[in-house]
């Protein structure tokens, strides 16, 4: 089958846009609330994020530095007090996340700039993106820097354990399990696309059902 190959930074794809990020979608958006030493509350969208284990839960995202070298606020604040929060991105909150990204300095609250409510933590010192429908509260466990071809393309990772936990019912269905469909959750696509969750369809493994309880959520698991 013909297609595109190249090797990046060896050879070039003639693509009138580089087509890496595009590739790996949907990419579920880290909405990292953190606060400066100083006291000032920090929200910015990274679309480098994940979970990385469930047992206990744990989450990390990527941030890369600024053009001029600057590494982001949301790791400056997230290792210098050792926390954070991740806010769900959802559909309804698009216009929001999308203010929140805008690159300003670190003394502007960007809760107060994209016009959302804060709502307080109860494990950890940051503010929570009150409409946001699900919010872990995480303590750093540890942070690496993973050096670029450019200022840019240098990556502060940042792992974090979740403390706690916040879902609002009304995410909920009939059985108890969290409905993405009515939540709508961003993800973020390649160059300027978004998408949401719109459907859902399920899968079961086949084999030995003791295997999948860490897939599917044991009734009971703490």
């Amino acid at each position: 089958m013909s297609g595109i190959y190249y090797e990046p930074g060896a050879s070039t794809h003639d693509l009138p846009f580089d087509p890496f990020k595009a590739c790996v979608v949907p990419r579920p958006i880290g909405w990292i609330s953190t606060r400066s030493r100083g006291g000032v509350d920090n929200l910015a969208p990274y679309s480098q994020f994940t979970n990385l284990s469930y047992d206990p839960p744990s989450v990390l995202f990527c941030a890369n530095q600024n053009p001029d070298g600057q590494r982001k606020d949301s790791v400056v604040n997230a290792e210098e007090t050792g926390e954070f929060v991740w806010n769900i991105a959802t559909w309804d909150l698009r216009e929001a996340v999308n203010a929140s990204a805008e690159n300003v300095g670190p003394l502007v609250d960007e809760f107060e700039r994209a016009g959302l409510a804060k709502a307080a933590s109860r494990r950890v010192k940051p503010s929570r993106v009150a409409a946001s429908p699900i919010n872990f509260e995480c303590e750093v466990i540890t942070s690496i820097r993973i050096p670029g071809n450019s200022a840019e393309g240098t990556v502060d990772v940042v792992f974090g354990r979740v403390l706690a936990i916040h879902i609002a019912e009304n995410v909920l269905d009939a059985r108890g399990r969290i409905d993405p469909v009515i939540m709508r959750p961003l993800a973020r696509m390649g160059y300027f696309d978004y998408t949401s969750v719109e459907s859902r369809f399920e899968m079961i493994i086949p084999g030995d059902p003791r295997l999948l309880a860490g897939l599917e959520g044991a009734p009971g698991r703490r």
